[in-house]
């Protein structure tokens, strides 16, 4: 039986088949068609038929990745969305939150509501903020909205009603109405999508589900369609935010789920991995995934994947908190920053290089691709630094044009500098590491970690090409590249569980608690994971974790407390966990402020669903020779000297060289400067113990 992932990424789609009686690993790469990204993934799957002939009969589970509802939402191609609130609520979206997006600038610059505001309708209903129905939705008030939809060629309704997180009874009321009345028009109500306490946020959750939801819907079934098409009788699987797949059917209906589906898939290999104990053993991973649009960092601690609520999409101002649309659905923490192979180099107006965030994505792409790229990009940079192989780029499907990257750098960089062109390309590789190393450090800081006592965890399509350099830059000492990098986050669709997070408001003062209401919320909770769990895979029995949302009364945010099997939960107990978890967290314990439970979450999991990935064959020699030698740039030696040049496919565990050397395979090339050591693991991975002097220092 096989598994199949097939990860859609701004410039390449990657696809990946696992034979699980083998052990064998197959991949294919594309580039993305970023018109119908549709049209890549059948052109994927199809090649693949080449490797393994009529395997989509015989394939048992296949998962997607996708980045179109992050990408709809950002370049606002989604569908004509109105937004039913309570009366005197309608502008919500644009009164947002008061938070100063830079702290010096008085004047913020939100990106415009989807939603306009003749299409922000209010409704004369009441929920009061005990969940009490103040006054019920009106069937005659409902009935003229519904014509008033369809006289303006509304596509999508988000309903989001005032304390609906503490009683959907008048959202479900208007949903129903609005289906009897307009069934061609997608709802989506606020209490399904984020049952949770805070207007704005669940407003906003609400919105951006309803946006992309039409557009969702279609492509899943459009791709569903062509799967079937193809052979595949599995049912199909979409890659969560939470690092978990799960059904076409859940996707579709929670599109604002798959904000994060893309980047995720990577860090779950780099968990896997250091779940193995050769690799990563450390207890902390910094995964590192660097493609042609987007580089994404995810440190990784215990072997635990960070939880965030505070998850956002279209940001005004790339990067920068609060400064787009909140989507605070449970997904993995990642740092995301605009630096890719494909990312755009130029001389600003204060004569220094800058790189990124534009990009040239897979349409036109670098200059280097041949499809009609005119400005310089990161790729082109590697390329004139000897870095990449033009004859063996994507294992050779893409011959690069080192004449046409000489002549962007030197035009567009090197000339106006006055530098020679090597110079020109290093400051443009050099300079991107040092973007995505200020990032990263953050990140890792920000979470308690140190990035002296992390293991980098390198992967994507020019990922290993600047990870050594990063490594460096950052001070961590040991470097893992693992087998397959450039489609690895594909191998993390393949390897995923199924599975489904669940929070709701529960809002009341410990002093006030009793357990067993909070247990009965949590098993309703469960059963309704449990339901979406079913949609996936029918009939199998998930297991579940619990935690809870607890803060001082009165603050705006909570930290979360996990809870094990022998959790009881009464007040002592809750009380003593979220002393430990906030000292943790902030250094400090109020012990005279009181508490309260805001938000009870839960986690389900199907069990027996997990993939161990194979070791490398051990009868492979424990030694080898270059295959090649070209000239490449040594930062440490600050010039252009002999690389060695490996084939990986030749390499087998217990094999060992040192720098400089260049290890390629057909969907990554690794690059390690001289002075540092390469051993290869039982797993078939890089393993760099980074030791290069810079400037008199080692690193």
């Amino acid at each position: 039986m096989f598994r199949v992932g097939c990860d859609i990424g701004g410039t390449f789609t990657d696809f990946v088949l696992l034979n699980e009686s083998t052990g064998e690993i197959f991949v294919e790469k594309g580039l993305t068609t970023p018109a119908d990204p549709s049209v890549e993934i059948m052109a994927g799957l199809a090649a693949l038929d080449r490797i393994a002939q009529g395997y989509a009969a015989e394939t048992r589970f296949i998962a997607h990745a996708t980045t179109l509802v992050a990408n709809a939402v950002i370049e606002r191609k989604g569908a004509r969305t109105a937004l039913l609130t309570t009366r005197g609520f309608r502008d919500i979206l644009e009164l947002r939150r008061h938070v100063r997006v830079t702290t010096y600038e008085l004047w913020a610059d939100p990106p415009e509501p989807l939603v306009p505001r003749f299409l922000r309708i209010p409704v004369a209903e009441r929920t009061a903020g005990d969940g009490s129905i103040i006054t019920p939705v009106d069937r005659a008030e409902v009935e003229a909205i519904a014509h008033r939809l369809r006289s303006d060629g509304v596509e999508s309704v988000a309903i989001a009603f005032l304390h609906a997180y503490a009683n959907d009874s008048n959202e479900l009321e208007a949903a129903r109405l609005l289906a009897e009345l307009v069934p061609e028009i997608a709802v989506t109500t606020s209490s399904s999508v984020l049952p949770q306490i805070k207007e704005f946020e669940r407003t906003s959750a609400a919105v951006v589900n309803a946006y992309v939801k039409p557009l969702a819907s279609r492509y899943l079934r459009k791709l569903d369609g062509g799967i079937r098409g193809l052979g595949f009788t599995a049912p199909l699987r979409i890659m969560l935010s939470t690092g978990g797949v799960a059904s076409a059917d859940t996707a579709g209906e929670f599109p604002v789920r798959l904000i994060e589906s893309g980047p995720v898939a990577g860090a779950i290999v780099a968990r896997h991995y250091a779940s193995l104990g050769g690799v990563g053993a450390a207890s902390d991973v910094l995964s590192f995934d660097m493609g042609g649009t987007t580089a994404k960092a995810c440190l990784v601690r215990e072997h635990e994947l960070p939880i965030t609520d505070e998850l956002e999409v279209a940001r005004s101002r790339r990067f920068t908190k609060s400064s787009g649309y909140p989507v605070p659905v449970p997904a993995v923490d990642l740092m995301e920053i605009g630096a890719g192979g494909g990312s755009i180099a130029s001389v600003n107006t204060l004569g220094l290089i800058q790189v990124g965030p534009e990009s040239a994505g897979a349409d036109p792409g670098p200059i280097c691709y041949g499809r009609g790229g005119t400005r310089p990009t990161v790729t082109d940079a590697d390329l004139v630094l000897g870095y990449l192989n033009p004859e063996y780029f994507a294992g050779g499907t893409i011959r690069l044009d080192a004449e046409g990257a000489t002549r962007g750098i030197e035009r567009d960089v090197a000339r106006p500098l006055g530098r020679d062109l090597v110079a020109a390309a290093w400051t443009v590789h050099n300079v991107v590491n040092e973007t995505m190393a200020a990032a990263v450090r953050m990140h890792v800081t920000e979470r308690g970690g140190n990035p002296e006592r992390a293991t980098l965890f390198a992967f994507g399509g020019a990922g290993p090409v600047h990870a050594y350099h990063l490594a460096a830059t950052l001070g961590i000492p040991r470097l893992i590249v693992p087998l397959r990098a450039g489609v690895l986050s594909a191998l993390g669709l393949v390897i995923a569980p199924v599975s489904f997070d669940l929070v709701r408001t529960h809002k009341l003062a410990l002093s006030q608690l009793d357990p067993s209401a909070i247990d009965a919320a949590f098993r309703d909770m469960s059963e309704e994971v449990r339901q979406t769990l079913d949609k996936a895979q029918p009939g199998a029995l998930p297991t579940f974790t619990r935690a809870v949302d607890i803060g001082y009364i009165g603050q705006g945010y909570q930290v979360t407390v996990p809870l094990d099997k022998s959790t009881t939960l009464d007040r002592s107990e809750l009380s003593h966990r979220f002393a430990a978890v906030y000292r943790e967290k902030y250094g400090y314990f109020y012990d005279d402020v009181p508490a309260e439970l805001v938000n009870l979450r839960v986690s389900g999991r199907l069990a027996g669903m997990d993939v161990t990935l194979p070791r490398l064959d051990v009868t492979r020699p424990a030694s080898a020779a270059p295959k090649d030698e070209r000239p490449a740039y040594s930062r440490r030696r600050g010039r252009m000297i002999p690389f060695a040049v490996y084939d990986r496919s030749d390499l087998g565990p217990g094999v060992s060289m040192r720098g400089p050397t260049i290890i390629e395979e057909a969907s990554a090339t690794t690059i390690v400067d001289d002075g540092a050591s390469v051993t290869i693991d039982d797993w078939g991975s890089l393993v760099v113990v980074v030791s290069v002097v810079y400037d008199g220092e080692t690193s």
